[in-house]
């Protein structure tokens, strides 16, 4: 929306009040509010009983009996929304009554004198200003008194803040969980004339403490206020005017603090039009129906719980509000509210959703996504693995990803995430986007790169009023624009966020990080350098520093540095900051980790060096436990002992849930670190003697399971005695077994473990049918579907027989792990497999320089060698399958023995190896090129270079060898291809074309016309002719660094993988696009065409095919194909190519895989190479 229609157009309701008595007025009898205590012990004695976390869910079809619409479970309260206007109608003229300086007999307060004297009873007539414009605007204009609230989410939480709005006034909320001296400090900045509490002798609550704080120190008067005395009393004509028939409106109607970057909170002045604007915005494009139900679970000190009961209130929803205090202890519980209660539309926060989401998927809660409607998800980033499972686990569900600020209302962008396949078609992200502006609002983008990219800008009427400075408002600053495409061409006021953001060319946002040292944790914005003022308030502490460290990917774990005049290490000093910081701070603000340190580093302008300290090595003394050195029977008195760390509480005992005992996603990610285990783990085994058998299990399965959630790292530490290192039970020195296998898994969360239970049941007759030798005898596969096949294998070729994995279409497919190696270090060489008799061997290297020959069955090395370089380029092996070939990282070619992998003969060149060699049967050559621009022929039988072709480039791709024509054809990284006659042997250049752009791949051959393919950096595909003229050239949406695939299983389709997420199949002859696949992320190494499994179907005469793809993030994809895909079937590409299962491994992937009959062989940057498996459910 244009600037200037932002500011020109008018909202269509006038306040909060008004639309609140409509909506109220209109549906007098309907419940309102339902206070879920009788839903809550009903859950509370299901997790006292037998049912544990595992079961994700209670059984609620008993208790559900008397639940229908909008009635309620035995033990709960409901309010309709005549007594909830009768309440804010009578506490309304009450508060006024007070406001005005009239006596109330409930009021505490001691020093009145203290308060009247100490400010105006109109602090708007001291509102400063600066400038003229803002003069004339005070004359319509006044300040708002202040009422703090200080109550859990409930319903006298909704009565209070509505009653506050009534009388014209402005509300601030005081969270119960905060520490009193930070509930002081923010009535001391805001000046509150009074503070609303729950009046607890007559609803049960125990907030009375806060009496004490404020009347004897002088702050402000306490009012304790009764709902049910509220309700029974009946209304009186009302006198309260309507807020927006004032004479002089307010500029703010809510006060909310926030974490602040200067090291104090900052009040953000809300306004009413912001939050109408917001409500209406929600009504007119996701309109609630009648009858639904709605959630009130948030944090009263975050932004986004007003809109819970805002709109729940004013669209005349029923809103269920759960005993906060149980929700708070074990957010689990959420599930089952969501369940029992049948809500209809839920604001959550990602990484509340991220813990609960294992729950979801448990049958017993499949009621869930049926009721569920509307899922709004904001306050953190959403990540797109999380997104594309709710969508598949919610199908029915809108899911939208919101992004603002407290300073914009909460929100100020959308993004329905429906559309987010389409956006992954052509875009390749990281993160959900954001999407475009709410109605009555504008966002840009500036910066150096603005329009596409910068710093992001918000106006119109969701930007709040400014920061509260008693008894001014302060605008925000920096933030005024004279935007181009504000038709009335003015200047006009924005906040300036500090965010920065990408705009797709669909117009939507992409959230790309943050400028300052603010973060968004858990939902909560919180500024780092507010954290460190505390720390240097204790009177022990000289200086500290605060960052944050991503845990598992997502979970920010807060860190602090602390230099104190003390001895560094003292446990009695940890514990006194931390009980000073929970005096002064909100929980969530506490640092996991506290470390100390003589001094912290600092740049040369003499501030902190966060940088060197993030990268800085913690001492082993206070870093994580080393479980390696700690007796198995002491291992749960540590695990009891971090809990009890952890969680600050008195004791814990071996059979305690983690979460029940109050254990959040924060403080689980500090007994993950301090334990070195995955967060998972702890999910799955919350107790102290489930979590200990579970790290005994692991620590005896020797290779570490990626998807186990386990830090392989630390639990090698922990293994007891080396029983992960399991000798091979053959002599010869050089074979060593560097892992377990199939047999030994790791452990898994429940349903996991089931599921993996039954697959193996289920599937041990179909793993005796993978059988490939059985076929292919002295054969040899490499990446692209480049393979070698002996005479017996051909002659079986020749007569069209095959063996086949016939796998049945229509199932669900899914991957499972068989076995991997650790190699010791990044493993970015794809796998060669070599088939002699009935074994099956795969060679592959490491940048650790080890070289192995491993059992592809089984995974049991065979032998391993140490190169005097880091190993990226694949292998190749001679004719005879006597010896393997391989280059290295220190200019030296290889040739090994292919029984035992000693070093038969090394070829020197002068630079890097990172070409695969290319073996030259016929002439008795090795064809390889290398980082010092030659390309060299190597004869195999004297290990003597008989040629060396110079060129302007590096070599990174294999040569490619057309035996038919006897030619050869290399690429250079220049740009340039030369093509070679080889027929004879003197060889010579044919000829040497510049392509243009850097070319890393290696090149293909198009047997059935000779055509040379070739695919550049820049992202086009090329099609040369034997004499060097281009054929055809087509172009991706990415950069390309992998060679292409051509496979018989899919005749007349090049297969090309691009960095921008997609694989391309391009039609041999002509290049014309024939489908293409996102897969959400860059790819970096090509595909590969199983050519021995068929998806078998009833229907259809011709089997689909399998393609292997592995993204630079670490997902192996499989993808069924249809063999007959003609050009043009990207219209219907669904028809055509789809994802049929899809497998995380726990590092980046460069390695190109090699998949036959259904396994997938692949290496991976967490040090291992694995061979997984698929099948079909």
């Amino acid at each position: 929306m244009a600037a200037g229609d932002v500011a020109g157009r008018k909202l269509s309701a006038c306040c909060i009040s008004h639309e609140f008595y409509k909506a109220a007025s209109k549906y007098p009898d309907k419940i309102a509010v339902i206070h879920a205590a009788g839903f809550g012990g009903i859950v509370r004695d299901s997790a006292s009983g037998d049912r544990t976390r595992d079961s994700g869910g209670i059984e609620t079809s008993d208790a559900a009996a008397s639940y229908s619409g909008s009635s309620v479970y035995d033990g709960d309260e409901r309010f309709t929304f005549s007594e909830i206007l009768c309440a804010v109608e009578n506490l309304g003229s009450r508060l006024r009554h007070i406001l005005d300086g009239g006596e109330d007999a409930h009021l505490l307060t001691t020093q009145p004198a203290n308060i009247s004297c100490e400010k105006p009873n109109n602090v708007s007539d001291y509102l400063q200003t600066s400038s003229a414009s803002e003069q004339q605007l005070n004359k319509s204009m006044r300040n708002p008194k202040v009422v703090g609230i200080y109550m859990e989410p409930s319903v006298e939480y909704i009565v209070a803040v509505l009653s506050v709005l009534r009388c014209g006034e402005a509300f601030m909320p005081l969270d119960t969980s905060w520490p009193k001296a930070r509930i002081l400090s923010i009535l001391s900045y805001s000046k509150a004339d009074l503070v609303i509490r729950v009046d607890s002798t007559t609803d049960g609550y125990s907030f009375r403490g806060i009496d004490k704080w404020l009347t004897n120190e002088g702050y402000c008067p306490v009012l304790p206020v009764s709902i049910k005395d509220s309700i029974r009393k009946q209304p009186t004509p009302s006198r309260l005017a309507w807020p927006c028939k004032c004479e002089r409106l307010r500029s703010f109607c809510y006060l909310i603090y926030t974490s602040g970057s200067s090291g104090k909170p900052k009040g953000v002045c809300g306004t009413e039009a912001g939050l109408l604007n917001r409500f209406l915005w929600m009504q007119e494009m996701y309109p609630p129906d009648e009858g639904d139900v709605m959630l009130f679970k948030t944090a009263i000190s975050f932004i986004d719980h007003m809109q819970e009961y805002i709109g729940a209130m004013l669209s005349t929803c029923t809103l269920v509000i759960p005993p906060f205090k149980q929700l708070k202890d074990n957010m689990f519980n959420v599930v089952d509210f969501l369940q029992g209660y049948s809500i209809n539309r839920l604001v959550v926060v990602p990484s509340l959703m991220r813990a609960i989401l294992p729950s979801l998927k448990s049958p017993v809660n499949v009621a869930i996504s049926g009721s569920l409607k509307l899922l709004v998800l904001s306050g953190e980033v959403l990540q797109i693995p999380m997104c594309k499972m709710l969508l598949k686990l919610l199908p029915n569900t809108v899911i939208l990803n919101l992004y603002g600020s407290t300073e914009v209302t909460g929100d100020c962008t959308y993004f329905d995430c429906r559309r987010l396949s389409q956006i992954l078609e052509k875009e390749v992200l990281s993160s959900v986007p954001i999407g475009s502006p709410l109605a009555n609002c504008d966002v840009v983008l500036v910066g150096e790169d603005a329009p596409h990219q910068g710093e992001i800008y918000v106006s119109g009427v969701c930007v709040a009023a400014g920061y509260f400075n008693y008894p001014n408002v302060v605008a925000f600053g920096d933030g005024n624009l004279l935007q181009e495409h504000n038709t009335r061409g003015r200047v006009q006021h924005f906040f300036r966020t500090g965010d920065y953001a990408k705009r797709l060319p669909s117009g939507d946002l992409v959230f790309l990080g943050r400028k300052d040292r603010i973060l968004k944790f858990n939902g909560h914005r919180i500024a780092l350098e507010e954290i460190e003022g505390a720390f240097r308030d204790h009177p022990d502490v000289v200086d500290a520093a605060v960052l944050s460290r991503v845990v598992d990917g997502d979970i920010l774990l807060l860190e602090a540095h602390v230099v104190t005049e003390r001895a560094a290490g003292n446990e009695l000093l940890e514990t006194s900051l931390r009980n000073w910081l929970m005096g002064k701070l909100p929980h969530i603000m506490i640092p996991s980790c506290i470390f100390f340190t003589p001094s912290l580093p600092f740049t040369s302008s003499g501030k902190i060096d966060y940088l060197s300290l993030a990268a800085s090595k913690i001492p082993d003394h206070q870093a994580g436990i080393n479980i390696k050195e700690i007796p198995r029977d002491n291992l749960i008195q540590v695990i009891k002992q971090v809990v009890l760390d952890a969680l600050m509480v008195e004791k814990v005992s071996s059979d305690d849930d983690f979460f029940v005992l109050g254990g959040n996603s924060i403080s689980a990610a500090y007994v993950s670190f301090k334990l070195g285990i995955h967060m998972n783990l702890l999910y799955t085994h919350p107790t102290p003697r489930s979590l200990q058998m579970a790290l005994a299990s692991s620590s005896l399965s020797g290779g570490i399971d990626s998807y186990s959630g386990v830090n392989s790292g630390k639990l090698r530490e922990m293994a007891l005695s080396g029983e992960s290192l399991i000798s091979n039970t053959q002599s010869h020195n050089r074979r060593e077994r560097l892992c377990v296998t199939d047999s030994d898994r790791d452990i898994r969360n429940h349903a996991k473990k089931l599921k993996t239970r039954l697959y193996r049941k289920e599937q041990n007759s179909r793993d005796n049918l993978w059988n490939p030798t059985s076929m292919h005898t002295d054969c040899s596969f490499g990446r692209c579907n480049n393979s070698r096949h002996g005479q017996e294998c051909v002659e079986h070729l020749s007569r069209g027989a095959a063996w086949s994995n016939a796998i049945p279409m229509g199932g669900k497919g899914f991957v499972q792990e068989l076995w991997k190696v650790d190699l010791g270090s990044c493993v970015d060489a794809s796998p060669l497999l070599i088939f002699k008799g009935s074994d099956i061997y795969l060679f592959i290297g490491s940048h650790s320089h080890i070289f192995v020959c491993i059992d592809g069955k089984s995974g049991v090395v065979h032998w391993k060698t140490k190169l005097k370089g880091r190993v990226e380029c694949s292998a190749a092996v001679l004719g005879d399958f006597s010896q393997v070939v391989v280059g290295c990282y220190l200019g030296n070619i290889y040739f090994l023995h292919f029984s035992d992998g000693s070093i038969i003969s090394t070829f020197e060149t002068n630079g890097e190896v990172k070409s695969q060699p290319v073996v030259d049967k016929r002439r008795h050559l090795v064809w390889c090129g290398s980082y010092d621009h030659n390309l060299y022929a190597i004869d195999y039988r004297s290990y003597s270079c008989i040629y060396k072709l110079k060129c302007e480039g590096s070599i990174f791709g294999s040569p490619a060898i057309d035996e038919m024509q006897g030619k050869l054809y290399v690429a250079f990284t220049s740009g340039h291809i030369v093509a070679l006659e080889i027929k004879v042997l003197s060889f010579k250049m044919l000829w040497k074309k510049d392509m243009g752009s850097p070319i890393f791949g290696s090149l293909a051959i198009n047997e059935s016309d000779g055509n040379v393919i070739c695919c550049l950096v820049d992202g086009s595909v090329v099609a040369l002719s034997t004499c060097g003229s281009i054929v055809w050239k087509v172009k991706t949406g990415g950069p390309i660094f992998a060679g292409p695939c051509m496979s018989r299983a899919l005749p007349s389709q090049i297969l090309i993988c691009s960095r921008d997420g997609c694989i391309y199949s391009f039609k041999t002859e002509t290049g014309e696009l024939i489908w293409k696949h996102a897969v959400g992320h860059p790819i970096t190494s090509s595909p590969y065409v199983d050519e021995n499994s068929q998806l078998m179907s009833n229907i259809s005469p011709s089997p689909d095919r399998l393609i292997c793809v592995c993204d630079s993030s670490g997902n192996v994809h499989v993808l069924r194909v249809s063999p007959n895909a003609r050009e043009g079937a990207e219209q219907n590409k669904n028809e055509v190519v789809q994802e049929l299962a899809r497998f995380e491994l726990a590092g980046d992937v460069f390695s190109s895989p090699v998949m036959i009959g259904g396994r997938i062989f692949v290496g991976c940057r967490d040090n291992n190479v694995y061979c997984v498996k698929l099948d079909v459910e």
